[in-house]
């Protein structure tokens, strides 16, 4: 400490040097000082350094001075409160000096004292605040010097964006100062008060708000001056940008005058006008909607305003054209100076009209009716800065095309949908940038490219018919004379997407003129073109020569061009990492797709691939391009390099890094297939050696191509599985047991065991594999079998199991028989144990799936003996054998099964699983189906039968059957289920309601047109009187939003207030139940309430421009104060609003943030149960989620309640911690990944 004290008062010494110098070095030393967070000053050294560098300010030298002030800002937070008042009290006085320069050094000060004071000591900035805000507002009011105002506004409007809700006192005099300012003699202090106002609006109350609106509308009434009405209607709009959420409600008084003003002849009026409306738009979306049609007709109107300048010339031809180009340079002063402010009202109609595009989806048809004709008649537009925000608009339209999940890809398809009038209007947009592009201006063309470029993203193939037009273009941003490095990158990276998204036949006419340049730029020294350029080399290779269809375009005469210069990059070891990759992924395309015309070169070109295998940040490249070359069709000789090559890639097999692996066992595995005469033993066994650790249930992928490659291999070199039982097979085994084995990696397993019982190998034929496949359930370790009512293995792994016994059986015919008694006999067999009959019916399924087995005694008897099994995994599997054995021979069985269906009521569940088996299998085929067709009707009539049966359970698996079924015949059966909607039985009711629901799959299927019609037939359930089958009929409306949304999008109008009014608690369905000593409430509403939540929150994902946001947050704001599960759902909801609408959020947030806070303050009763204080621990969790979300919406801080609510958290140390670690893990997750609630 006293050294710091000896240090600092030799520094204050020296600073009362005569020597500038000496001072400069001290005031710079002491700054130096003062940033190290370790410096503690005592009292008399406080004094002394603040007193000293206020006197400093008044320094002659002026970088003396400089430095002074920039000590003020980490001085501010090492010295203690009064010392900081004294600053701010000398500089404010300084503030009304005579001197000019001791004013201007005094303001910067106090800038940089207001944005060092830290927000968290709030005691500290409100007290300094409110002493500087006091002299500020009488500065303002009082001052006759125009330059102590406008920095006295300058500051006020510094403290009041940073600290404005510490001020809520003093807003009412600040509002005062700064009102008279709007009419101000300079405009500088109109402006900085706007300013300054704009950040009041965000945290003053609302009678003062509602006063600031009343005194601005009297003012634009009055239009005392056309000067003052621009200022007020700026003030107007920046209000609106800075408080939207509150602005809104005045809309409806403030739009009326501002239309008034727009036909004023005045320029600078209009874009003030134009302007408010863009942020009324972007800020107030839903109030400004009754205006939107007529701000629409305003912004077409004046984005042709330009009364100075003659466009029809332009039409008189090229020679027209020239000449302008060579006045250009004359002209362009002439049309952008004071006198023509035209081209600021064009661009801000053409801004205006960009915020109308991106907000309001549901009106593309109309913008493509009006807007789009007029803005592209304005790509002609004669100032650059215009013509690009015209471009943009454009852009914006085209983005709210682009086919995405929420909209219905039907309704933008079909006829006067969006994307056919955008189809019809191409030639025009192509006529009018192809004049754009022979601009010289690089801008211009940039927006060219950027709008062709969203235009082929929206509709692939868009250009085919008019490449004439944009080929020369191209030729022409590519030339040196006539670009910049950034539009030849762009130039290329556009002619990369056309060349991707259409057809290759229609660029073969201009290859001619497409390739020369291309080749050029791949050798330009800046290695962002030349990068990009090898992007589109690599197109072009597969447009001159698509190998898989066939052309008759001569492609040889550009061979050798595009080799050699892709070539020079591929060889250069010095160059940019993306180069390198890009020039090799470039090479691999030309050795696939030309190879054939290469053979002399590539005695040189493949050695390099090698070379890049070895480089370890090359490897993973290579091994794609590699990949891609041994797959060509044009078989290249790969001889050369295999020798070499095997084993660096089977040393990737053990490497680290997940992306190598998969991707060399992918090439190892077409190399297998197109080179197997070529492989060595020794390099099979390579491979083969590293194998075992990557069969594994921690990385399914991996095992999947791993087997993919074993598989490859048993049928090239048999030979070499012999080792397999070794390492190889035991880890199969391993990994067979796996609970988590399904999908790809359970197929690749079946393969191989197929590929490897076909080598006919000692010790690999099909008994000694049967043997090593059913060990561990026949003969499990003794750990298993001491525990008496654990199974033999997961559950998992004897489907399993079974799966590749059928394989094995499939693949050995002759076996069959001998297996199925087997497992027949261990199914009969009293002595077996439950894993055992469990495993035997299985894989009796399984077999009995792909051979009949009828001819095995009365194996159905056997089967539904099991039914009567004490164990429900055994009966379950019974169920699923008959089903499956079923298949194998329908005409014997499937009337077995039916018949027993209406014998056996007991077994009636299980037998309804044994026929859905029958149907899910059937369908999946057409001969399935052509099988199935005879007893549809017989099924049909039988499941009918047990729509009314009281177990749920029961009537779900006769849902899922009829809905199968409908798939089959959909136009005869969907208005049969259709019919029995008016069934007296509500039973039957909820079962067909909930049938439709398996009708809906995300892929496309025949039934989706007539699901389409009648769909609304099926959610007029929603109405039904019967509890369980409108809950029924959300269900099936959540799947329908959630799997296909184009299905319902269109009934949302109707459907929605049934599905809002299953919101809402009922306190008939509330009730009381008693149990022994304790009174228990039950809510029979739940379960609904529950499922029209879950549909609300599908619609987000699945509906959003349909739905009406703000009466969506009615619903959701009830929902936060609703049962424990609502809640949680509400707040999942909320954290995906405030992603999707933040601005409609924004304006609710004082009503959400109530709930959220009463949750986060509930104690849980002292003696309650560990599982309650669990369930509120969550709650809370999830509650302060949706808080974190909340703050992340812009201007949310702003928010006087949400404010209160976080110095309350911040004050409980419990909720403080709480929410600190829920801020840093939503940090360390990136904003696109919001949590996603799967709720198909």
């Amino acid at each position: 400490m006293a050294s710091v004290s000896y240090h600092i008062a030799n520094l204050l010494e020296k600073m009362t040097s005569n020597d500038k110098d000496f001072r400069f070095m001290a005031t710079n030393d002491l700054m130096t000082e003062l940033q190290k967070d370790s410096i503690k000053l005592d009292d008399d050294s406080e004094r002394k350094v603040v007193r000293m560098l206020l006197k400093l300010l008044e320094d002659k030298n002026g970088e003396v001075q400089n430095l002074a002030v920039k000590c003020l800002g980490p001085l501010v937070n090492k010295v203690k409160e009064f010392q900081v008042e004294t600053i701010v009290d000398t500089l404010c006085n300084n503030m009304i000096s005579t001197k000019e320069q001791l004013r201007d050094i005094s303001s910067i000060g106090l800038k940089t004292v207001i944005s060092e004071l830290p927000p968290s000591s709030t005691a500290l900035a409100a007290s300094i605040c409110k002493k500087i805000t006091g002299r500020l507002t009488s500065a303002i009011a009082k001052q006759e010097d125009m330059s102590v105002q406008l920095e006295a506004l300058d500051i006020l409007g510094d403290l009041l964006s940073r600290f404005g809700g510490l001020l809520i006192s003093f807003h009412p005099s600040i509002m005062q100062s700064l009102l008279p300012q709007l009419s101000s003699q300079r405009l500088a202090v109109r402006k900085r008060a706007i300013i300054a106002i704009g950040y009041l609006v965000m945290s003053c109350n609302n009678p003062l708000f509602m006063e600031l609106i009343e005194f601005l509308l009297t003012e634009l009434n009055k239009n005392a001056t056309t000067s003052t009405t621009r200022t007020y209607i700026q003030c107007i709009g920046t209000i609106s940008r800075q408080a939207g959420h509150r602005f809104g409600e005045h809309l409806q008084k403030m739009v009326p005058p501002i239309v008034r003003f727009c036909k004023e002849e005045d320029d600078e009026l209009r874009e003030y006008c134009l302007q408010a409306f863009e942020s009324f738009v972007r800020r107030c979306p839903k109030e400004i909607s009754p205006f939107v049609t007529e701000v629409i007709k305003i912004c077409l109107r004046y984005i042709c305003h330009d009364p100075n300048y003659n466009y029809d010339d332009d039409e008189d031809g090229d020679a027209m054209e020239m000449e302008e180009e060579e006045e250009e340079d004359d002209d362009e002063e002439e049309y952008s100076d004071d006198d023509d402010m035209s081209w600021k009202v064009r661009r801000a109609a053409a801004k205006c009209l960009d915020a109308i595009i991106g907000t309001r989806h549901e009106m593309l048809v109309e913008f493509y009716r009006t807007v789009s004709p007029a803005l592209i008649a304005r790509f002609k537009e004669r100032e650059e800065n215009v013509k690009a925000d015209i471009f943009h608009a454009y852009i914006t339209l085209l983005r709210q095309t682009r086919p995405n999940i929420t909209s219905d890809p039907d309704a933008m398809d079909q006829d006067g949908g969006p994307l056919s009038q955008l189809q019809g209007q191409i030639p025009d947009i192509v006529k009018a940038i192809h004049k754009q592009l022979k601009e010289k201006s690089v801008k211009t063309r940039q927006g060219c490219f950027s709008l062709l470029t969203e235009l082929v993203l929206v509709l692939p193939g868009a250009l085919t018919d008019h490449l004439q037009a944009l080929v020369p273009g191209i030729q022409y941003s590519l030339g040196d004379k006539n670009s910049s490095s950034n539009m030849k990158i762009d130039t290329l990276s556009f002619l990369n997407c056309i060349l991707s998204h259409h057809n290759p036949v229609v660029f073969h006419a201009h290859i001619k003129v497409l390739v020369p340049p291309v080749v050029h730029s791949v050798a330009d020294p800046f290695y962002k073109i030349t990068s990009e350029a090898l992007l589109v080399t690599q197109q072009l290779v597969k447009v001159i020569r698509p190998l898989e269809v066939p052309v008759k375009f001569e492609y040889k005469p550009y061979v050798k061009d595009l080799y050699s210069c892709t070539l020079a990059r591929l060889k250069a070891a010095d160059i940019d990492q993306e180069v390198k990759e890009r020039a090799i992924s470039c090479m691999g395309q030309i050795i696939r797709n030309l190879g054939d015309s290469l053979s002399a070169e590539l005695k040189e070109c493949l050695p390099i691939f090698l070379e890049r295998l070895k480089n370890e940040i090359t490897r993973l490249t290579a091994v794609k391009a590699l990949t891609m070359i041994a797959g060509s069709p044009l078989n290249i000789d790969l001889r050369p390099i295999l020798d070499e090559g095997i084993p660096i890639l089977a040393s990737f097999l053990r490497k680290n890094q997940r992306a190598l692996k998969l991707s060399t066992l992918t090439c190892l595995d077409v190399l297998g297939k197109n080179y197997g005469t070529a492989l060595t033993t020794g390099m099979i066994y390579e491979m083969m050696k590293e194998m075992p650790p990557l069969i594994s249930e921690n990385d399914l992928h991996v095992s999947q191509l791993t087997l993919h490659l074993l598989t490859s291999i048993s049928k090239i070199h048999k030979s070499c599985m012999a080792t397999i039982p070794n390492e190889i097979l035991p880890q199969i085994l391993l990994l067979i047991q796996s609970p988590l084995l399904q999908g790809g990696a359970l197929g690749s397993l079946l393969e191989f065991f197929q590929a490897l019982v076909a080598t006919g190998l000692p010790k690999l034929g099909f008994r000694d594999l049967l043997q090593m496949l059913i060990r561990p359930v026949y003969n499990p370790p003794s750990s298993v079998q001491s525990s008496s009512n654990a199974f033999a293995v997961h559950k998992q792994a004897f489907h399993s199991i079974a799966k590749c016994m059928a394989a094995l059986t499939v693949k050995s015919p002759s076996q069959a028989n001998n297996v199925v008694n087997q497992f027949v006999s261990d199914v009969c067999n009293a002595k077996s144990s439950d894993s055992i009959k469990l495993f035997a019916l299985l894989a009796l399924g399984e077999i009995g799936k792909h051979i009949d087995v009828s001819n095995h005694g009365e194996i159905q008897l056997v089967i539904l003996e099991s039914f009567s099994s004490l164990n429900e995994e055994v009966k379950a599997a019974a169920s699923y054998a008959l089903g499956n054995v079923s298949v194998g021979n329908l005409n014997k069985f499937l009337p077995f099964v039916l018949k027993e269906i209406e014998n056996q009521p007991k077994r009636q569940y299980l037998l309804l699983h044994s026929l859905k088996e029958i149907i899910s299998c059937e369908s999946g085929s057409s001969t399935g189906v052509d099988n199935l067709k005879p007893y549809v009707q017989t099924i049909w009539t039988m499941l009918f039968h047990h729509c009314e049966c009281p177990e749920e359970g029961t009537r779900n698996v006769v849902s899922e059957c009829l809905g199968k079924l409908t798939l089959i015949d959909p136009t005869a059966l969907l208005s049969s289920l259709k019919q029995h909607l008016n069934n007296q039985s509500a039973l039957t009711r909820s079962t067909v309601v909930t049938a439709i629901k398996f009708t809906i799959s995300d892929q496309p299927q025949g039934i989706d047109p007539l699901l389409r019609n009648c769909i609304g037939d099926f959610l007029k359930t929603l109405q039904d009187p019967d509890l369980n089958v409108r809950r029924v009929a959300l269900v099936t409306f959540n799947s329908a939003a959630h799997n296909k949304p184009s299905l319902i999008r269109d009934l949302l109008d109707n459907v929605l207030p049934h599905l809002y009014n299953e919101t809402k608690v009922r306190k008939e369905l509330i009730r009381e139940v008693e149990m022994g000593p304790f009174k228990h409430t039950l809510d029979d509403g739940l379960d609904i309430r529950k499922a029209a939540f879950e549909c609300m929150y599908t619609l987000l994902d699945s509906c959003l421009d349909r739905l009406d946001i703000f009466e969506f947050l009615n619903h959701v704001e009830d929902g936060l104060k609703d049962h424990y599960d609502i809640k949680m759902l509400t707040y999942l909801m909320l954290v995906r609003l405030a992603h999707l609408c933040p601005s409609a959020v924004l304006q609710r947030l004082d009503r959400l943030v109530e709930p959220l806070r009463a949750t986060c303050t509930t104690k849980v009763k002292a003696h309650s149960v560990k599982q309650e204080f669990e369930k509120q621990d969550e709650l809370k969790r999830s509650a302060m989620r949706a808080v974190a979300s909340l703050l992340a919406i812009p201007d949310a801080d702003k928010s006087a309640q949400m404010n209160e609510f976080l110095s309350q958290i911040k004050s409980t140390t419990e909720l403080c911690s709480m929410f600190e670690s829920i801020q840093k893990d939503a940090q360390s997750t990136s904003s696109t990944d919001i949590i996603v609630m799967d709720t198909s």
